[in-house]
């Protein structure tokens, strides 16, 4: 007995060794999105996730600086997941962390800059293994790669460390594009859309070594009549960010004037 289980201890090692190699080495290629918008199936590739499960999306045009991610749930579920750029072995300069309470309803859109390196973006499905979801991720053409300059050219909200700030919107806005960034200095915030008084439909959480080159940029889908954007600065004081916002969709009717408070 101890002879059998001195062969087959090396082989179950070997064997468990060898699936956990090839589940790290798996990843899609980076390719071109074939829309500017937020159509799935025309963002590929398309990896379903399933959850406590991890897939990798390798990036390596220099050409190209903006990738575009896009993720929902197939069955309306809620998604917890965690997107994080690898740029080398061992450095995460850019982690956002997302919450969406329908995957459908509210799918997790955001832009995510590289900076012309060769880079690795996982996504990570931190949610049970009963919730998987679909991700999507290419590199973003225009006129989408260029959307977070164009919101540059609102007037941008000064929020300093430990701010909080609150907007509500209208039911003519149907989507909404926000940008948050620094002068170089870190970026650490919190960003909520709300439905209701503090109904949370989605949460994102952001970190990034650099607000300037490595932003936050997100597409807000907002379905119903009333909704809102609640926004966090969780770093101190001393390091400020600075905000924008456009309505990307409108529906019929007029802007809605924007109280901050």
């Amino acid at each position: 007995m101890k002879f059998l289980a001195s062969l087959i201890a090396p082989l179950l090692l070997s064997s468990s060794v060898s699936g956990f190699s090839m589940s790290m080495q798996a990843a899609s290629p980076g390719v071109v999105s074939k829309t500017a918008d937020w159509e799935m199936h025309r963002i590929a590739p398309n990896v379903r996730v399933e959850g406590e499960t991890r897939h990798a999306f390798a990036f390596s045009d220099p050409a190209r600086d903006t990738i575009q991610v896009a993720i929902d749930s197939p069955s309306g579920r809620p998604v917890d997941s965690e997107l994080n750029l690898w740029l080398g072995p061992d450095y995460t300069p850019f982690s956002l962390k997302c919450h969406t309470e329908d995957g459908k309803e509210y799918p997790i859109q955001t832009l995510i800059g590289t900076k012309g390196y060769n880079v690795n973006l996982e996504v990570k499905n931190i949610g049970p293994h009963s919730y998987p979801l679909t991700a999507a991720c290419s590199y973003a053409i225009d006129p989408l790669s260029n959307a977070p300059k164009d919101v540059t050219s609102e007037t941008p909200i000064y929020v300093e460390g430990g701010a909080v700030k609150n907007i509500s919107f209208g039911p003519e806005v149907d989507q909404l594009q926000v940008l948050m960034k620094t002068d170089g200095k870190q970026l650490k915030a919190r960003i909520e859309l709300l439905r209701g008084p503090n109904n949370i439909k989605q949460a994102f959480d952001v970190y990034s070594s650099n607000g300037e080159k490595n932003y936050l940029f997100l597409v807000f889908d907002m379905p119903g009549n009333t909704n809102a954007i609640r926004l966090k600065n969780l770093a101190t004081l001393e390091y400020p960010l600075d905000f924008y916002y456009k309505a990307s969709k409108i529906g019929d009717g007029e802007m809605p004037d924007m109280m901050w408070n």
